[in-house]
């Protein structure tokens, strides 16, 4: 089966990997054009590495664009971790069409951070979906989905890297699979039950420690390793990394200690002990931070 590759970053050349390891007939990788002053995408990397052809179109919604999708007489494409729109002639171009992963239980969490709302939401589990794309935003009829728990202290980093990157390179062999065998597999989404968020920016990962407590551990976790929560301290910003919730009660803000431990702070309901933030030396254990800028007991942070 002749296969086109469409992706980018380390999920697009984990899926390419898989894919020679199997033996598979690449035809052509396509990733993302190489922005100015920026380094190659690594799949572009591995691919010219490995003497397949790499194909770079600045939009896919151009006749030139489907002609060249056309030119490599596909069977199907594997769209992992998309960027840009495909139009939907471009995507039937291949005998089988086009099929693409999405790293939430779609529909729910559709959009570009359907990892970090699960946890900033406190959801305690999550997903990926291998589905087949139309003109809609991450909507399409899905092939198969796989779930997995958020443990109550796991981050968007572990969420990621532990459970949704490896499995999602598992699925999409598996989504392979089923087309090789003819067994296309179509469920329809009832995007009545879903939900769509925009970016888990820096405005969603903003602190606010008068909140209760769970929803800010959630946030900081939600957003770690990016963009990084944060909060004002003596009117700068510092970025807030690895923590943990602890018990007990005062004024929301209010730096309760400075250990050697970390950083711990009052919020609403409970306490925050911040372990690891950025500074202008780059990611530091919080006590080291603390000490340094003369955190101590009794300031505030937030303001």
């Amino acid at each position: 089966m002749r296969i086109v590759l469409h992706g980018q970053q380390a999920f697009g050349q984990a899926v390419l990997e898989k894919l020679l390891e199997r033996g598979e007939d690449v035809v052509a990788v396509c990733c993302a054009p190489t922005k100015e002053g920026k380094p190659e995408d690594v799949l572009a990397t591995y691919a010219r590495e490995k003497g397949l052809p790499v194909h770079q179109p600045a939009s896919w919604k151009t006749p030139e664009a489907l002609a060249l999708m056309e030119s490599f007489e596909a069977d199907v494409c594997m769209m992992a971790y998309v960027l840009l729109f495909v139009p939907e002639a471009v995507r039937n171009a291949p005998k089988y069409g086009t099929f693409q992963y999405h790293p939430s239980l779609c529909p729910l969490h559709r959009g570009p951070s359907s990892i970090n709302w699960p946890i900033a939401m406190g959801k305690d589990r999550t997903g990926l979906s291998i589905f087949w794309p139309d003109d809609g935003l991450d909507e399409g009829p899905i092939m198969l989905q796989k779930t997995c728990a958020i443990g109550p202290d796991e981050t968007l980093g572990d969420v990621y890297f532990k459970k949704l990157f490896p499995m999602g390179v598992d699925a999409m062999l598996e989504g392979l699979d089923l087309v090789k065998s003819g067994v296309i597999i179509k469920h329809d989404q009832r995007l009545d039950d879903g939900t769509y968020e925009g970016w888990f920016g820096k405005k969603e990962a903003e602190l606010d420690w008068s909140a209760p407590v769970d929803t800010v551990y959630n946030t900081i976790r939600a957003a770690n390793p990016a963009p990084g929560a944060w909060t004002m301290v003596q009117g700068q910003e510092l970025k807030i990394y690895d923590s943990a919730r602890a018990d007990g009660a005062g004024t929301p803000g209010e730096v309760v200690s400075v250990t050697d431990e970390g950083v711990t702070v009052q919020a609403n309901g409970g306490r925050i002990l911040i372990k690891r933030v950025r500074s202008d030396e780059g990611k530091v254990p919080a006590s080291e931070w603390a000490n340094k800028a003369g955190i101590t007991a009794g300031m505030t942070l937030g303001q």
